[in-house]
């Protein structure tokens, strides 16, 4: 491989990686689980990057919840 070749590859992988970068943030957050999850996903899937955005800003922040026995 060339240079020109290897530097497509690593143009590509980084914009892969952007693009993919909303559904890691949301699928590794503790923000939201379960079905709200899901929705911010479709979301994200249909509505693009504003629904991340919105995502950063508007879902809930929850407190790690601990059992008193």
């Amino acid at each position: 491989m060339t240079i020109s070749d290897w530097s497509t590859v690593v143009i590509f992988g980084l914009l892969l990686f952007i693009w993919l970068l909303p559904f890691i943030i949301i699928l590794s957050s503790n923000r939201t689980h379960g079905k709200e999850k899901l929705a911010w996903i479709l979301a994200v899937i249909f509505i693009s990057w504003f629904a991340w955005i919105f995502y950063l800003l508007l879902a809930p922040v929850s407190r790690q919840r601990t059992r008193v026995d």
